[in-house]
């Protein structure tokens, strides 16, 4: 039956040379707004798709679209009894993460790119683009995906129009992001919007048979454009290169967009956390890809009476509010999450959460027709069909799912999603984490000397590498606030513009940083510390701090917690072992301080000499203390 007598939906074909009346018609059916009817006729002559549809958000769209993905070989339906509509799919084996070596900053200057981004001339690269794009659409559909990133209306949030050829994107667009007639109806006839054009560089000939997953194996860019607010995409049918809204938009574009009007877009997740008492405040923290931010967003407290609730686990845009304190939501309306590692164990939340309406890539499947991971359960399935369409069981020496294997599904599934999740206005941050993964140096936990030290803790964030970017695994590198791949300026310059929002309001309404380390290790290579649900004896310490209730050790470091002061009660830690994760490795410390140094001389004159005071600070108080 045809696409458009099944879900109703009007589409117009392409004639080749213009829009004809008619179909103008049919567009002005959804939006009045002249600049995006100019750029979608605009787009269509370049790109030539067979047929254009403007998404709108519903169930009867997006269960049409999976049952085509279906019938293409792209999406198999997972077994309704186990796990009701929800689909599984296998990428490309070239098309499996970020590709960070193909992904540009096309900033009218270079040096506004910066050290820590490709960079090339916007002209040129539309130039292109623009080569790549003529005719990359025939043979498949346009879908026009109107976005909110954010509550629709809320202060804090932004509209994007994405243009894509893929349905897989416009499934997983309508669990990640506000879709619909809804965000048309916001956008008015007057405003403007981020522009995001992507396709999956495939166009079929008359009668070419597609595949399962289409992408361009040989040529991808991703590339984004912050002074015009634009994104191109080509080639990637994967994640963060092809959900325009996911770090193109969050993350990159708001960025740009966050210094230019004073206010903060960041790779974090948010939280609200409740003592026994009902007392509640709101952290947020920054930690690289797949290194435990998910987990930590849905954490389940060890610790009797805490109670810890989800506001989002990826992005957080902070604004300020009337009061003069940082108010944040989650542009983000699903979970896009790490699959392997994810289990009852490390993330209970997470495993409820994606029970049903959700969508996994690159995992294996089970013979019941249920997905599975590493780490989900203690033991695998006696027999399963890996991500590579080949047969697994526990002796095949290889991973069933691909390390960057993720899951898609609706935030508002979440057992412990916060009821003001979707406040407009926003929620009050009284803490900001950053954190990364490493087995030395590190303490656990300690608390920042100011704003500009805390700015500092988090310009130099180092992690090991993990498999949601392209590249080796396992190599540590600097990702100063985990925004290194999307930092969409000089990163210099970001750092400045972390320094004026201190200076924006009163010390006391900003929220207090910490630095923390759940990763820490011992000579023979075993965590000090247990992580998971136990992260919430560290966070207990982070509520004291904010409310004024826990003493603390100064040290050149920071202020870390005094020997009582984090909660081991019912925990096999003991206190040598805790003093171990507490102490501050001034050897250590002292032989990080080049390493600091040749990270920070790649920023030239960009970098603000507030960051080069703390350094010497650091390093004179380090040497002090010997």
């Amino acid at each position: 039956m045809p696409y458009t007598s099944v879900i109703r939906r009007e589409v117009f074909r392409h004639d080749g040379i213009s829009l004809a009346d008619e179909q103008e018609a049919v567009a002005r059916r959804y939006t009045t707004n002249p600049r995006l009817l100019h750029w979608v006729h605009e787009m269509v002559d370049l790109c030539t798709p067979d047929t254009v549809h403007w998404c709108d958000g519903s169930k009867d769209e997006y269960d049409f679209l999976a049952g085509l993905m279906c019938e293409t070989g792209t999406f198999i339906r997972l077994n309704d009894g186990l796990r009701p509509n929800s689909y599984f799919c296998r990428s490309d084996p070239a098309d499996v993460a970020r590709v960070e070596d193909r992904t540009f900053i096309c900033s009218y200057k270079p040096e506004d790119a910066g050290p820590t981004n490709n960079w090339r001339n916007p002209a040129e690269m539309k130039g292109i683009l623009h080569g790549l794009y003529e005719g990359a659409m025939r043979g498949r559909t346009m879908y026009v995906i109107p976005y909110s990133m954010g509550p629709i209306g809320s202060p804090i949030a932004k509209i994007g129009i994405e243009i894509t050829d893929s349905p897989y994107v416009v499934c997983s667009m309508s669990i990640m992001t506000r879709v619909g007639k809804e965000v048309l109806a916001a956008l008015g006839p007057d405003s403007d919007f981020c522009r995001g054009l992507h396709s999956v560089g495939m166009p079929l000939e008359k009668e070419q048979p597609d595949v399962p997953w289409p992408c361009n194996e040989k040529t991808k860019y991703i590339v984004q454009f912050p002074e015009t607010r634009e994104i191109m995409s080509y080639g990637s049918g994967y994640g963060g290169n092809a959900l325009l809204g996911k770090k193109c938009f969050a993350l990159r574009i708001a960025s740009a967009m966050a210094r230019d009007e004073g206010w903060l877009a960041e790779h974090m997740l948010i939280l609200k956390l409740t003592d026994p008492k009902g007392e509640s405040i709101y952290v947020a923290g920054a930690f690289p890809s797949a290194c435990g931010k998910t987990n930590l967003a849905m954490l389940t407290p060890t610790l009797p009476g805490w109670k810890v609730e989800t506001v989002g686990d990826d992005i957080a845009w902070m604004k300020f509010g009337d009061d003069g304190r940082l108010y944040a939501i989650n542009p983000e309306a699903g979970f896009f999450g790490v699959a392997p590692g994810t289990s009852m164990k490390s993330n209970a939340s997470a495993m409820q959460t994606i029970t049903r309406n959700s969508i996994f890539t690159n995992c294996a499947i089970t013979g019941e027709g249920d997905v599975w991971w590493e780490e989900m359960s203690d033991k695998p399935p006696a027999y399963l069909v890996d991500w590579m369409r080949r047969p697994w069981t526990a002796d095949s020496g290889r991973k069933a799912a691909h390390p960057n294997a993720r899951f898609t599904t609706p935030a508002s599934q979440c057992p412990v999603i916060a009821p003001e999740w979707q406040d407009p206005k926003g929620v009050p941050i009284s803490a900001i984490l950053f954190g990364g993964r490493r087995a030395t140096v590190m303490p656990l936990v300690n608390e920042s000397l100011s704003w500009q030290h805390g700015v500092f803790l988090g310009s130099i964030m180092s992690s090991e590498k993990t498999a949601a970017a392209a590249g080796k695994i396992g190599v540590v590198r600097h990702d100063p606030m985990a925004m290194l791949p999307f930092c969409g300026y000089n990163m210099g310059d970001y750092f400045s513009h972390w320094l004026k929002v201190g200076g924006a309001t009163t010390s006391d309404k900003l929220p207090r940083i910490f630095y923390v380390n759940w990763f820490r290790k011992d000579a023979k290579g075993k965590f000090l510390w247990p992580g998971y649900g136990e992260n919430s004896r560290v966070l207990k310490w982070v509520f004291e701090r904010v409310t004024g209730r826990a003493d603390v050790v100064e040290t050149p470091i920071g202020r870390l917690p005094k020997p009582a002061a984090i909660d081991l009660s019912g925990l096999d830690l003991s206190r040598d072992t805790l003093k171990q994760l507490l102490t501050v490795d001034t050897q250590g410390w002292l032989a990080e301080i080049p390493l600091i140094k040749q990270h920070f001389a790649q920023f030239g004159d960009h970098l603000p000499q507030g960051l080069r005071d703390e350094v010497a600070k650091l390093e004179a108080g380090l040497r002090k203390g010997l």
